[in-house]
């Protein structure tokens, strides 16, 4: 019988919000089992960024990182957001270690190819050193993922941090029942966007194809669904969407996702 993963990713908004950044990281850290957080960031490298007079370019939502970004992303995700999560989880008794794809080799990537957009230093994940990572969970140690992979070749790249989530937890799938949870602002994906209480418990594959047709799913949730059964698609077991509240043992408002 497979041990269980959970793999959890949260967002800048949260990382900014002292309160809820405090609330996720002493819930993470109660979670019992192996576990590995992935967390962005982009909303305080825009900060930065105009703060040091670099312009920041969005095409559809997704940032265009030129070699300046870059720099200043890997400030962020791998200096400033890691190692003040890391911090805060050795204060509640979590052995938790920083890593960005680079280190251990964790996550190779391949500059993504121009095609109508020139994203610039953006990367597509290629592969997952698995072995690497269970090395880790097996000594004891919290792995914690910022947004940033390598081409194996000396060049960092930036990579969106709910398809990091989604790839690890698909490749660590093989030698754990895996559980991919996505922590954002809403309580889970709502039938009626307006009513924040209108959170639908469970959806399937119909159910998705379903909300999609009446335009239910829309806008920001489109990517971030597809990044859910993509993953449920290559054998992680479920994935979860919600706000921190998810991660309480008794709680159940917020959205579970299988095939």
């Amino acid at each position: 019988m497979k041990q269980k993963l959970s793999v959890i990713k949260i967002g800048g908004n949260l990382i900014e919000d002292a309160a809820g950044c405090k609330k996720v990281l002493d819930l993470f850290s109660k979670m019992d089992g192996n576990k590995i957080l992935v967390h962005g960031g982009g909303k305080k490298a825009t900060e930065l960024a105009n703060q040091m007079g670099v312009e920041s370019k969005m095409v559809n939502g997704r940032r265009i990182t030129n070699a300046e970004t870059l720099d200043i992303a890997l400030m962020v995700y791998g200096g400033l957001y890691s190692k003040k999560i890391v911090a805060k989880l050795q204060s509640l008794g979590t052995d938790a270690i920083g890593m960005s794809g680079a280190d251990a080799n964790a996550i190779r990537a391949h500059k993504r190819p121009k095609k109508n957009v020139d994203f610039g230093f953006v990367g597509d994940v290629d592969t997952v050193n698995t072995y690497g990572i269970f090395k880790l969970l097996q000594a004891g140690f919290t792995p914690i993922f910022c947004a940033l992979t390598h081409d194996g070749n000396g060049q960092m790249l930036n990579t969106n941090a709910d398809t990091i989530a989604a790839e690890i937890a698909i490749a660590m799938s093989e030698q754990f029942e895996t559980t991919l949870y996505y922590c954002f602002e809403k309580k889970g994906v709502l039938q009626d966007i307006e009513d924040e209480n209108s959170v639908i418990k469970h959806i399937d594959s119909q159910g998705y194809d379903e909300l999609l047709a009446y335009g239910i799913i829309a806008d920001g949730m489109l990517p971030k669904m597809h990044n859910c059964f993509y993953a449920l698609r290559n054998n992680v077991s479920k994935v979860c969407v919600g706000n921190t509240n998810m991660l309480e043992a008794d709680n159940s408002e917020y959205t579970t996702l299988t095939l």
